[in-house]
């Protein structure tokens, strides 16, 4: 496997489902969240990732928001649709397959803990489910609690199983072992914005983002400067961004809850995220105001902290 321009691009952003002040789905917030992440310059979308707030979504509310956004855009749309359940991730990648999106993103079993052999074969369910969809594994341990084996990954990348992995798993010496030994085609996509630099430099052909819902210019910049061989701008960006990478979760307001925030800064649908994640803690509205100051870029004027449902 070697780096270069992934086939759903170089930047795509892990996106946030918005909720209305009752806490229910916004479907037309979603088509014009939607929207304005395509205009800031992202490549594609990720819906109903981590990001997106997947565990709090029912099926329906999932199918509806995938029809949705595959609707509103001409980007690709991938869809996350792995659960803790086997056969239930299966029934639910058939369902995006039906909604017309271009891809699935598969996390791995969380909760169980289960085998290696046992997430060889939820991966594989999900593959006879997706059909020619190419399915993305999201490796993510510190969530999940499991890493997916090297050989694993490799050997399902061989079969056509897998077209590539958001890694999240913090381990760029073992990313590189990874890129070393997949095969041609397989595509390793950053899934922590503060390692897309290191990971481009082992053959990462982009990023899953989640700072691209705010910051996707400079991000698609710096990709772009690495790829051309300009690796002082590329580090200069990447240091611009700092201040980002840390904003979007803590121990205080984990990820998505700053970037609800962000997006009532920017004046973009999102809400309250669903319980259990919130409340926001005070001053958050201010410090995303802060970021985008730090980018040279405006906040909407109204940044008072909206309803919280946590």
């Amino acid at each position: 496997m070697t780096g270069g321009t992934g086939r759903f691009g170089a930047v795509l952003v892990a996106m946030a489902t918005p909720f209305d002040a009752a806490g229910g789905l916004d479907l037309d917030g979603a088509a014009r969240l939607a929207r304005f992440l395509v205009e800031q310059g992202n490549d594609g979308l990720v819906v109903t990732g981590t990001t997106g707030e997947s565990p709090t979504l029912g099926d329906d509310e999932k199918s509806r928001l995938w029809r949705a956004v595959v609707s509103a855009v001409d980007v690709p749309v991938i869809a996350g649709t792995s659960t803790a359940d086997t056969a239930h991730s299966a029934e639910l990648t058939a369902d995006a397959l039906a909604a017309g999106v271009a891809g699935i993103l598969a996390v791995t079993p969380y909760y169980s803990r289960p085998s290696q052999a046992g997430i060889e074969a939820h991966l594989r369910a999900i593959k006879d489910a997706a059909g020619d969809l190419p399915v993305l594994l999201y490796d993510i341990p510190v969530r999940t609690g499991r890493k997916v084996a090297p050989e694993v990954i490799v050997r399902l990348a061989a079969e056509g199983v897998l077209a590539g992995v958001k890694d999240a798993t913090a381990n760029p010496a073992g990313s590189a072992a990874l890129v070393a030994e997949a095969p041609d085609g397989f595509e390793l996509y950053s899934g922590n914005d503060g390692d897309t630099l290191p990971l481009l430099a082992v053959g990462a052909v982009g990023v899953i983002s989640v700072e691209s819902h705010w910051a996707a210019p400079e991000v698609g910049e710096m990709v772009g400067a690495f790829r051309k061989g300009d690796v002082d701008h590329a580090r200069a960006l990447n240091a611009r961004l700092v201040p980002s990478h840390r904003f979007q979760s803590s121990e205080e307001a984990p990820n998505p809850v700053p970037t609800k925030a962000m997006l009532r800064v920017l004046g973009q649908p999102g809400g309250a995220c669903r319980p259990p994640m919130g409340p926001e803690p005070p001053g958050l509205a201010e410090a995303a105001a802060g970021i985008l100051a730090g980018l040279g870029r405006p906040a909407v004027p109204a940044v008072a902290a909206g309803p919280s449902r946590g």
